[in-house]
């Protein structure tokens, strides 16, 4: 039998390789774009949804396109407030994020909400500096505290915030399992789910859940 040669055999090994990154790459394919897959995937990290009652409502800064300029999932967190808020039990908001908890909560008082029964936290720059400079700010609050965050989002901002003393009532609204709704909006989700999936790791290691 004739010995093959080093690069046959390397070739070989490569092809094999390669043809099993293509095949995952397709299974991931056909996954993404033709399964619920992206729905159970969001829903798992939204997790179980609270009941919403409580005083002290808590929301999540998520993007800034410009300066004082909400993002969509600004936008979208910030108009789940108000919704929140009409319905007549909080009596308090507090938005949390650097360069867009007063952009928020200029936008929500354009909507009749009391600019003074709204707090800001405008110095976290991470779900974690979130959770600790909110914790830093109501921990002598007594009332009853909700967390409102995108789905994708609650997983890690829910056990952060306790992680930081903060007890606090889960209130998801479906971002990415609604937008995972839609096709042509479904690689852009799975790439904020894998991105997503990745800090949950980074923070589960590092202690912070």
């Amino acid at each position: 039998m004739l010995r093959q040669s080093a690069p046959l055999l390397f070739a070989r090994k490569l092809w094999r390789i390669l043809r099993s990154l293509l095949v995952a790459l397709g299974l991931i394919v056909v996954l993404v774009t033709f399964t619920p897959v992206l729905r159970w995937w969001a829903a798992a990290l939204a997790g179980r949804w609270g009941d919403g009652k409580g005083q002290v409502l808590i929301v999540l800064g998520g993007d800034l396109n410009v300066s004082e300029i909400l993002g969509v999932t600004s936008y979208w967190r910030s108009v789940y407030a108000i919704f929140c808020w009409r319905g007549g039990q909080y009596q308090t908001l507090v938005f949390s994020g650097h360069s867009l908890a007063g952009p928020m909560r200029d936008f929500v008082v354009a909507y009749g909400i009391p600019r003074d029964a709204i707090m800001t936290e405008d110095r976290s720059l991470s779900t974690r500096e979130n959770a600790l400079y909110t914790a830093e700010l109501l921990r002598q609050d007594p009332r009853k505290k909700v967390l409102l965050t995108s789905d994708y989002h609650m997983f890690r901002a829910l056990r952060a915030f306790r992680n930081a003393g903060l007890d606090v009532s889960p209130l998801p609204y479906p971002d990415a399992q609604k937008g995972a709704s839609h096709i042509v909006q479904r690689w852009g989700i799975f790439c904020l789910l894998a991105r997503e999936t990745s800090k949950i790791v980074y923070y589960g290691l590092r202690g912070w859940l």
